[in-house]
């Protein structure tokens, strides 16, 4: 068997998620936790209007996923803690050699490096119960790894992270060449572009120590849309300077030098937690639309709904406002998990 994690922009057979529930991601107060369950549902709706979407339901939230999801949207119930689909779910492959053949990566899943606060033993068996009801065949890993913390471009090319696959909280004992080769046998890579970093906010107590896909994403093959900080009054104009040299020295797997487009972060620098890490980067591409981060910023959301029509041209780009997913710790991206159709190239 020969498995490949197809391109985000490959055809969807659907979107999965997991609505959020009671704890410390979904905050203390009522308006803190009415605040998540809208903005999950937000985002589902979206995409519901364009493919099929699958929420996975602790049953705790049985009743409210039913009154806010409607009928439209498919909901199954499993135990959840977190529900940062993205990262405790599977990574969805194909095996060219079968092409009517899903396969489902499931990483270990140990709460972004087993943090005190984190609850994530029950998310932790997410994607083997996503694996199943997809009727897909299991690709069992040993490594600890999330799906924000890679992204492929179809062809062989896999973006990652340092401070993620090398962490010691995760894999005290892997090396590049450990994790390489894990990747080529789940993933199909044969290029691996190490990203020194993350954004700063991603290595606070709650962060993921350095996601790529909150600064990095490939929208076809040999092209990089990257997270852009222009104000000097932010730690992370040092960030995007370093990796669009890390990028400018790197190339895919066809040998291509990678042509670098900038997305500029919105203008909010700080909220009542120190400098934000808002991102536009961190999008989720669907069938015929992008679902694209808003942070209530008229210009910078514009501006980035440009940048990314040309990069995804004939989709159409719909934003939702992310400052609420973003105030708990991720984007649009990283509660979302492609599955994609079986049978498709790219």
């Amino acid at each position: 068997m020969t498995w490949r994690m197809p391109a985000e922009t490959a055809p969807h057979d659907r979107t999965w998620m997991a609505f959020p529930r009671v704890g410390v991601t979904l905050g203390e107060s009522t308006a803190d936790r009415e605040e998540g369950y809208r903005a999950w549902t937000d985002v589902a709706h979206a995409i519901g209007e364009f493919e099929e979407v699958t929420m996975v339901v602790d049953p705790s939230e049985r009743d409210r996923a039913r009154r806010m999801l409607g009928s439209h949207i498919t909901q199954l119930e499993a135990p959840l803690d977190e529900f940062w689909m993205r990262d405790a779910g599977p990574t969805f492959v194909v095996d060219d050699e079968r092409p009517g053949v899903l396969g489902a990566v499931d990483w270990v899943f140990n709460g972004w490096g087993a943090p005190p606060w984190a609850e994530w033993q029950k998310s932790a068996e997410l994607g083997r119960f996503v694996q199943e009801q997809a009727g897909a065949e299991l690709v069992d890993s040993d490594l600890v790894n999330e799906g924000g913390g890679i992204h492929v471009d179809g062809e062989g090319t896999v973006l990652l992270t340092e401070t993620v696959q090398l962490d010691p909280r995760r894999n005290p004992d892997a090396t590049k060449a450990s994790v390489e080769a894990e990747m080529a046998r789940t993933l199909g890579a044969t290029a691996f572009v190490w990203l020194p970093r993350g954004l700063t906010r991603d290595y606070d107590a709650f962060g993921t120590n350095g996601h790529v896909d909150i600064v990095a994403t490939m929208p076809s093959p040999g092209r990089v849309l990257l997270h852009s900080q222009r104000d000097a009054g932010h730690p992370d104009v040092e960030v995007s300077r370093t990796l669009r040299e890390h990028f400018a020295a790197a190339t895919d797997a066809q040998g291509r030098s990678f042509e670098v487009v900038d997305l500029p972060a919105p203008a909010t620098l700080r909220d009542a937690e120190g400098f934000v890490d808002w991102s536009y980067v961190n999008h989720h591409v669907i069938n015929g639309a992008v679902i694209a981060c808003a942070f209530g910023e008229d210009r910078a959301d514009a501006d980035a709904r440009a940048v990314l029509a040309e990069a995804y041209p004939e989709r159409e780009i719909v934003s939702v406002d992310a400052r609420p997913i973003f105030a708990r710790g991720g984007g649009i991206h990283c509660i979302t998990q492609q599955q994609p159709t079986v049978g498709s190239r790219s």
